[in-house]
């Protein structure tokens, strides 16, 4: 019996909690886990070094009070959040990890870093102001080998240039398989749901035999796009095409999603942490692996670089292959890089790009879903 297009993804959402079980089973089997907060992780090397990357990003509100006792009231919420499991033991990933990898994306977390080194073992990477200049290179660069040199110490392995050159192609491949994915939403109309995105990425991130995932993403959208050819239009295709850009979007911070496509709006990206930021740029293959490993994960375009012209690069090149209608940005509370950015972002659309612009600043609780909603449907009836 085929399977129609929402029976795929409801059988996908029914498989989401499975990374626990093989994380808690890898581990107990000796397997080596290495836990990250950032897309400027470096899973390559990770996977190189015979273990197993597994994000740990804070998403829920629960964490947050216990993470109030030794942090300020006023910081992100994701740092709070991220913290506040560690501290209560309460992240079934975190808790298995042999050691954690933290960058200093931001201050917040630098700081908070600290502390949860007398939890967890914590090696931070230390990021460059900026990535144009060949030092930015050099000094990421020097970045990278440290990282190379924990795990080799920490595991007791030792890293060749095939272990790295094998995970390069892995992990292209699954980008590759990812990408594919998301263009179904690049369809008039899209084939896919923004929240059917978010399922398919979380799944991704959680999935940790790659082989397997590569298959089953290939899978899914050969399937979704075969209903489309066929006829199948779940979505209509007056809806405007939102594009959700800014802060990582997970946890309750979903409630913009649901929002946009509850007023009739058509979710149709993410360009965020864990989004097409994250995949849509290659490690070349050609190069040295340290170096094409530096010299991928310097471009990713974050709001903690100064100046961050990729982000507007990538954000046009979405626009355009989407054909987005308009931008939501999702700013956390405290989060000032993301919202000094909203003031460029807000002059790319409108200006140069012609198309309506609304900034969002929110946190992971529920109570401003009444805010929320009267701001977006006003903003889905623009169109």
């Amino acid at each position: 019996m085929t399977q129609s297009t929402d029976q795929i993804f409801d059988e996908l959402r029914e498989h989401l909690r499975d990374g626990t079980v093989y994380i808690k089973e890898a581990s107990e089997a000796g397997r080596k886990v290495v836990g990250y907060y950032c897309a400027f992780s470096p899973k390559e090397l990770i996977y190189a070094g015979k273990a197993i990357p597994v994000g740990l990003c804070g998403t829920g509100e629960k964490s947050i009070a216990p993470a109030e006792q030794h942090l300020p009231r006023n910081l992100c919420p994701l740092v709070k959040s991220s913290y506040g499991y560690a501290l209560t033991d309460t992240c079934p990933y975190l808790h298995f990890c042999d050691f954690v990898v933290g960058e200093t994306t931001c201050d917040g977390k630098k700081k908070m870093y600290e502390l949860l080194n007398k939890i967890k073992p914590t090696h931070v990477m230390q990021l460059p102001q900026t990535n144009s200049r060949p030092e930015d290179f050099e000094y990421w660069r020097k970045e990278m080998y440290l990282l190379k040199r924990k795990i080799e110490e920490t595991f007791h392995v030792a890293i060749t240039d095939d272990d790295l050159e094998r995970e390069i192609y892995l992990l292209n491949r699954e980008r590759k398989a990812l990408i594919e994915f998301y263009r179904l939403a690049a369809l008039t109309p899209p084939a896919i749901t923004g929240r059917e995105i978010r399922v398919m990425t979380e799944y991704a991130d959680k999935t940790f035999d790659k082989e397997q995932l590569i298959k089953k993403i290939e899978k899914i959208t050969h399937l979704v796009k075969e209903a489309w050819d066929k006829g199948e239009r779940r979505i209509s295709p007056s809806k405007p095409r939102i594009l959700i850009t800014g802060c990582p979007i997970g946890g309750n911070v979903e409630k913009v999603v649901e929002i946009i496509e509850d007023n009739g709006g058509a979710v149709v990206g993410f360009e965020t942490c864990g989004g097409l930021k994250s995949v849509s740029r290659f490690v070349d293959e050609n190069k040295h692996p340290m170096d094409a490993l530096t010299e991928r994960y310097l471009q990713i375009s974050c709001s903690c670089l100064t100046p961050n012209r990729g982000r507007l690069d990538l954000l046009s090149d979405i626009i355009d292959e989407y054909h987005v209608d308009g931008i939501v940005e999702v700013v956390l509370q405290a989060c000032h890089t993301y919202n000094i950015e909203t003031y460029t972002i807000r002059e790319f659309a409108r200006e140069q790009k012609n198309i309506p612009y609304l900034s969002l600043e929110t946190d992971y609780s529920r109570s401003d879903t009444g805010q929320l909603s009267t701001r977006i449907s006003a903003f889905i009836e623009m169109f």
